[in-house]
């Protein structure tokens, strides 16, 4: 059974300076994006035409590679990792405005901090490196955004990082293929999963923390069981390597862009993919399910190659 999604709005041009969308990140009322240029912009997510409300300018000048933000809505919090080699902590006032909060930085050489991944509620940041190392960290920041855990690993790049929602564990996926679930309580190697033997460019957990969704140049998308390590299916259908993978926030759905330029819908409990969607020709980098209005139909936003991001929403009826 199939699903219809319509293009509710497409923003062109959304980073002038550059040609890459390289991700976006919700909140309840926000899109927060990022690309190759050094600034954030954040659009109304409350309005038909998605207005850009503020630009942070100047926040990473060789441009940003990763942007995340906290699901919990009472957090307001987001991270940037950028091209220099710092990760920024930005905290959402009253006004509704984003601030700087502070940063992170390891060593101060580019690829010590990679990707980056927030807990739902903000007070933690898990960052991966190009040595392999997987670190997280407290965003505490009167104790200066410490490192509290830092987990090795076979030395593979790390190319994608992600915390669960209850804050028990951290995935990390490498270039070597390898997959690794750490436990936060305990410091120590949960699974090191059975891998898909391509570079894994994305991992990310269910909102109940029990699964485990992975992708990357194999162009297929596996899941795993968290707590007994087992994978319990493939999805297969993509035709270049999967970029991107996020939860709805049932859990029920899984969303997926890939360098085919492919944005895919999967159905988790038949297993299949429920709709495509076309973000022109070029990768499409960043695919993300906006947080669930009551009143409104679920929708998802794509950022890629073609510097536009388009806004999605399920067709009534």
């Amino acid at each position: 059974m199939s699903k219809q999604y319509l293009t509710l709005h497409t923003v062109d041009n959304a980073h002038p300076k550059a040609s890459d969308i390289f991700a976006v990140a919700p909140t309840p009322t926000q899109l927060l994006s990022a690309s190759g240029s050094s600034s954030i912009n954040v659009y109304d997510t409350t309005q038909p035409d998605f207005p850009l409300v503020q630009t942070l300018d100047k926040a990473h000048p060789l441009g940003i590679h990763h942007l995340v933000t906290a699901k919990e809505s009472t957090a307001r919090r987001a991270a940037s990792a950028g091209f220099e080699g710092k990760v920024k902590v930005w905290s959402q006032g009253d006004d509704g405005l984003w601030i700087e909060d502070g940063e992170i930085v390891d060593q101060h050489k580019p690829g010590e901090i990679w990707a980056i991944a927030l807990s739902a509620d903000g007070q933690y940041l898990a960052s991966s490196s190009i040595n392999g190392k997987i670190n997280v960290w407290s965003l505490d920041k009167a104790q200066s955004f410490p490192r509290i855990r830092e987990y090795e690993t076979k030395g593979s790049f790390g190319l994608c990082v992600a915390l669960s929602d209850n804050g028990s564990f951290t995935a990390s996926g490498h270039e070597n293929g390898s997959i690794y679930v750490f436990s936060n309580e305990t410091g120590r190697l949960v699974h090191s999963l059975a891998g898909l033997v391509h570079p894994v460019r994305s991992v990310a957990f269910s909102p109940a923390s029990k699964l485990l969704a992975a992708g990357g140049d194999a162009r297929v998308i596996a899941l795993y069981d968290v707590t007994s390590g087992e994978q319990v299916a493939n999805f297969t259908g993509h035709g270049g390597w999967v970029l991107t993978l996020d939860w709805s926030n049932t859990g029920e759905y899984l969303l997926s862009g890939s360098h085919d330029s492919k944005a895919k819908v999967w159905r988790i409990e038949t297993r299949a993919c429920v709709a495509t969607h076309s973000h022109g020709d070029k990768p499409l980098w960043t695919a993300k399910w906006l947080p669930k209005a009551p009143t409104k139909s679920e929708m998802f936003a794509l950022g890629g190659g073609n510097n536009s991001i388009s806004f999605y929403r399920e067709a009534a009826g």
